[in-house]
């Protein structure tokens, strides 16, 4: 990985503090802060909900945290799922206690040196969080933990590939899908594990995500190696920022397409058009699916 792709994977706390900040969540959706498995979580979801829900577990990027994200989170509860993001161990805001020039666990220039291992305290803290959760009295009867999809970016999503089975020692029961947002896929793609994924992925990135679109989309890419169902969507002009808040991006087509992924394959709903359409707006797009191949 070259130096400027490195700089764009490294997600640094001067960049994200101003998407973190807490402001009013959009009009259909409540968003508020609860302390699960000794983890600080914020979840958001539709107020006038009146059965259980679908959920979406979020992993934020590296020195990322768990409000980064805030549009496309939002997009989700407003769609009818209930999300519950951690700050993880490495969170520089939201009220994360880690330092932005804190390096990296392995360097990420070096994908063949990360293991199972490495970072393997996110996925502890999402297997916490759904122990947690299942026995918070203020989540009875608001989670249907049957219909359970996990979303990540960068960092997060390297967390939730390896979830999903990329390290099989890793494996969450129960998930559904996995929309893997500019996921740092290096080590997997390097390690050719992602043949041992068991769920639907999606995979997103763009033209300016010089750090991780490579990896996803060349011959023998993270795209490749993934099982059916799986998808990519690459969008122009998109860097490694556009998933967060502070990001320059097609945000309406990232979230047509997150959201139709996750319905099909978490909620089990017929497949929206978008699953097999190439928006304005969009680089690449592949699939093969059950809803065909291109």
């Amino acid at each position: 990985m070259n130096l400027k792709g490195l700089g764009a994977v490294l997600l640094g706390v001067g960049v994200l503090a101003a998407a973190c900040r807490s402001r009013a969540a959009a009009p259909r959706v409540k968003e508020e802060e609860l302390t699960l498995g000794g983890l600080k979580v914020t979840v958001w979801s539709a107020p006038a909900a009146r059965s259980a829900q679908p959920v979406i577990l979020f992993s934020h990027g590296f020195h990322g945290c768990a409000t980064q994200s805030r549009f496309l989170m939002e997009a989700m509860a407003a769609d009818g799922y209930i999300v519950l993001a951690p700050n993880h161990r490495d969170a520089t805001c939201n009220g994360g206690e880690s330092s932005w020039t804190e390096k990296a666990a392995v360097p990420l220039g070096r994908p063949d040196e990360w293991e199972a291992s490495t970072y393997r305290d996110r996925a502890e803290d999402f297997r916490r969080l759904v122990e947690a959760g299942k026995a918070e009295e203020r989540l009875r009867g608001r989670i249907d933990w049957s219909r359970l999809g996990l979303a990540g970016h960068s960092l997060g999503g390297y967390t939730v590939l390896g979830i999903g089975g990329g390290w099989p020692s890793w494996t969450l029961p129960g998930v559904k899908a996995v929309l893997a947002l500019s996921p740092y896929a290096q080590p997997f793609v390097v390690q050719r594990t992602l043949g041992g994924l068991s769920v639907p992925v999606m995979h997103q990135s763009g033209t300016l995500d010089f750090g991780v679109t490579p990896a996803l989309h060349r011959v023998s890419g993270a795209f490749d190696q993934s099982p059916s169902p799986k998808y990519f969507v690459e969008f122009e002009g998109a860097g490694h920022f556009a998933w967060t808040n502070v990001g320059r991006a097609d945000r309406d087509g990232i979230v047509a397409y997150s959201l139709a992924f996750l319905d099909r394959y978490v909620k089990g709903s017929p497949a929206a058009p978008v699953l097999t359409q190439s928006l304005p707006g969009v680089a690449v797009y592949r699939y093969e699916s059950e809803l065909g191949r291109r």
